[in-house]
Order: structure tokens, then sequence, then C-alpha cells
């Protein structure tokens, strides 16, 4: 087993692998810019490396200083979570290199995979169903109008080297296609260091559908079933659940024997997501492969009884898998909503600042992956995800209710999210209905306003007391001996009797 484990990443990705690294007895290591030194999984990490400024070419994208801090610290892997250098094969290859445990694939699987051009060629020459598209990535915009031309629009741009919707755009004429270009090329750069990006034919109303995959180093391969992701704003996941609705046993089971046959011919071993898109007519085709942990476990997680995490450390450390596919079982639904600090009402614009007060939502079958806190600063260099709300029951119709009753007892203050537009969302009748399609937002959320009524002023008055409780917190000159809460002085009257 793993003696010491650096987390290079930060949020709530690094709690949830602490956490983790806890239950396993595995000391953990945190790393952090000079802006996240108050963040939670700096407090909870058993130790804690400063590692750079805030921007992250300075910081979680500077390879040197964290492979250093690896050393300086003991530790014997890494553990990279997603985002960030989760799938950069040089960091990988580094990491090889330096005889430091990288916990994901090796990196000529994660090169062969990342490279979103090199997998579609992979994947051709095995008879997987790809999307018509480039089997080659450039620069020039002439062979992007050639090729355009060829595949028919509409068509997507995507980054060669990455996911997330980063670099992603439609086009529909030419008109569109060289400030597109330019935008996703820009945008490709800058999340992932690599400017190269590929077209391919853009699906009219798709379902995204992915596979979970746990491949050991013994050739072992299996898959967790399906996550339904298919509600997004700007190509980005906001809310999965599982099982699928569109999915039925046989579907399934073809789609899952279609995901180890990508693992396999890619050499692919540990944790991985292959990712199809499901068109109205039930054909499947293989979009990608993402090298890393997802967002989105947890949902897998509460339906299977697997933990990931652990099984990636395991996998890591050299075992092999406890279970078969036979074995692997699902029970129940589950429903994930992802809280951003973003403003529903005006395009999801990122939005900064200090959080006020929160209240984290509570509740039977409620899971809160959350790396946020009140007082917390949330900056303006990184991804806005603060936390991921999941929700768990014997129906989707269970979970749909449990989710919609955490998201009504959760509040944030003091910067915008979306839980009041992801409640609304649960509440759809087409959402209802599962009639999840990638345009889910576009065609059924895109005049929603924020209620404003009654719940406002309940706010304000939580807000007004936060403030005026921080201020007071502030004004105490006191020892840290002292802020220490005495619990025989906050029980009450007590006394000690005889036996």
């Amino acid at each position: 087993m793993l003696k010491k484990i650096l987390i290079a990443n930060r949020g709530e990705i690094a709690v949830r692998i602490i956490n983790a690294c806890k239950e396993m007895s595995i000391p953990s290591v945190a790393v952090f810019s000079t802006v996240d030194r108050p963040a939670l999984h700096v407090q909870m990490a058993d130790e804690a490396y400063c590692i750079g400024n805030p921007p992250p070419l300075e910081s979680y994208l500077n390879i040197d200083r964290i492979i250093q801090v690896t050393k300086e610290s003991g530790s014997d892997a890494i553990h990279p979570g997603y985002g960030f250098l989760a799938e950069n094969p040089v960091f990988c290859a580094r990491c090889e290199k330096e005889g430091i445990v990288f916990i994901g694939p090796n990196s000529k699987a994660m090169k062969l995979v990342g490279d979103k051009v090199a997998s579609r060629q992979t994947m051709t020459q095995a008879k997987i169903p790809i999307i018509p598209g480039m089997m080659s990535s450039g620069k020039e915009v002439k062979g992007f109008k050639e090729a355009a031309e060829k595949i028919g629009y509409p068509v997507m741009i995507k980054a060669s080297a990455g996911g997330g919707g980063k670099g992603m755009r439609i086009i529909h004429s030419p008109d569109e296609l060289d400030k597109g270009l330019e935008a996703g090329m820009r945008e490709a750069k800058s999340a992932f260091g690599d400017e190269s990006v590929y077209l391919e034919r853009y699906i009219e109303n798709p379902r995204h559908v992915e596979f979970q995959v746990l491949a050991d180093n013994c050739g072992n391969v299996v898959h967790l079933c399906e996550r339904e992701c298919s509600i997004q704003r700007r190509h980005q996941k906001i809310v999965e659940e599982t099982p699928s609705c569109a999915l039925d046993e046989k579907l399934r089971e073809k789609m899952g024997e279609v995901a180890k046959q990508v693992i396999k011919v890619s050499g692919y071993n540990n944790a991985g997501t292959v990712e199809f898109l499901l068109d109205q007519n039930m054909n499947f085709y293989f979009l990608e492969v993402n090298a890393r942990l997802q967002v989105e476990h947890p949902i897998t997680e509460l339906v299977t009884g697997i933990d990931l995490v652990k099984q990636q450390i395991r996998i890591a450390s050299g075992e092999k898998l406890s279970f078969t596919q036979e074995q692997i079982k699902q029970r129940g639904h589950a429903i994930e909503c992802r809280i951003y600090a973003e403003d529903p009402e005006n395009n999801f614009f990122p939005s900064s600042g200090k959080i006020l007060f929160m209240k984290e939502p509570q509740g039977p079958g409620i899971r809160h992956d959350c790396g946020i806190y009140s007082g917390f600063d949330v900056s303006v260099y990184y991804d806005p995800i603060l936390s991921k709300v999941v929700a768990w029951g014997e129906t989707r119709e269970d979970a749909r209710k449990r989710m919609i009753q955490a998201l009504s007892n959760y509040i944030i203050l003091g910067i915008k999210t979306p839980i009041e537009f992801l409640g609304s969302i649960m509440n759809h009748p087409e959402f209802i209905a599962g009639n999840t399609q990638t345009n889910f937002i576009d065609m059924n959320m895109s005049d929603w306003k924020e209620n404003k009524g009654e719940k406002r002023y309940i706010h304000e008055a939580i807000m007004a007391a936060g403030i005026s409780s921080q201020n007071k917190s502030k004004s105490r000159r006191t020892t840290a001996k002292e802020d220490m809460p005495n619990p025989w002085l906050t029980v009450g009257k007590w006394s000690l009797s005889g036996s």
C-alpha cells in the first residue's frame, strides 16, 4: 500500500481525496497557492505546502514545484484529482521518471486517450462507432473550412488535448468558423497548454451517457454502469444521474461492453470514464475517454457501494480488482447537482467574493462534497465549482424529491450560485419525465428568473446576522487557547453522580 499521498489539486475534490486517505490511514499532503492558504483542503491535510502565486501556471500547473514538494514531503504518490494536471501525459510521464506513483492511468494510455484525435483513430481501427469528423487536428483555417464542408454544418470545434467544455464551439455556418476557431484555440491553450483543435459533426438533441470503468494492472476490466450527464451549460455538466432513463438492460450491457473494449484497446489502467453521445434513434457514438476521476463519481458510488477513490489508490498500489463484472449491481437511483459560484441569470457568469454565510444541505440519502465554508473567499483564478449535492433514493422519484428538499435547505450568501436554478430543474415537467437532452437548458430554462420574494428577506436577515457574528469574532482579542470551545462550559448545568 502507498505510504503518503500528495494531492495536486484544490477545492472539493482535494477534500474528497483527503477523506479517502484518512479512512485508509494514509497520510495526505496538500499543496496550495498563496490565495488558497485558508482553504479547507489545506486545513484538513496532514501536511500542506505553498507552491506559488495564484495563477495556475505558477502553482497548480507548476510541474517542477509539485514534484519538488512531493520529494520534500516524503510522498511516494500523487493523486491529481480532476482538472489542472490530471490529464497531462507530460506530468504523468515525469512522475514515472521520478519514481513517483501517479494515481491514474499510465502515461502512454493517457497520451493516447487524452489526444482526442489520436483516440478517434484508434477507435476507428477497433471498429468502435465514432462521430463523423476530422481524423487529425490542425491550426490552418483553410483545412478546417474544407473539413467543415465535407462533414456538413453544424459542426463542433473541440480541443484535442482536453475536455470539460473548454475550447468547444458550435458552428452553424461558414461565416462563424474563423471567429469560433480563434476563440476555441485560445481557450484550449489557456486550459490545457495546447491550442490544437479539431472538428466533428454536431449531433442535434443527443443524450450524454458515460460509463465508469476500472482497470487494474493485471488486465482485469469492469464497468460500473452508466451516468446520464445531459443537462449542461456551456457544454459542461451541472446535473448527473444514474441509472439513465434512456437505457434498458440490453442497451446498457451493449454500451458497457463497448466501454470495456475502449479501455482494453487503449492499454488503460486505473479509473476512467468512457463517454458516448446517444442520438434520438438510440444509436450511440464514442465521444472520448476522461482519463481521471470524474466530478460526478459520487452517484456511481452511491448506487454500487464501491468507493472509486479507494479503488484508484488500491490499483495504483498494485492490487487486483476484488470483484468481477457479474458481482457489480446497482441499487436505487442517485442524482448530483453541481454548485458553482456563478449567476444563472447572467449566462452563468462566474461570481467571486466572500461567502458570508453557508448552511449545508442535510437529510436522508443526502451527500455533500464540499470545499468551502462561511467566511471563505472564492477566488477569480480557478474553476468556480464549490460543492456537489448528491441525493440517493430507492427510486428516481425518491431521489428527485430528496434533492429538492436538500437544495431548498442549502444556503450560500455573499456570492451568486445556481442553487435555486437547480431546484427549478428538479421540478420541471421535462426532467420529471426523464426527457434530458443536452439542449435541456436552452429549451426549457432560457427565461428562468430567480424568485426574489419572501426568501430574499430571510436571506438578508441571515446575512446580517452572519456579518454581525464575523465582526464580533474579529473584534475579540483572545488567545488560541481561549478560542477553543470547552464542552463542559457549553452543556449547561451538570453534576457528577455516584453509583
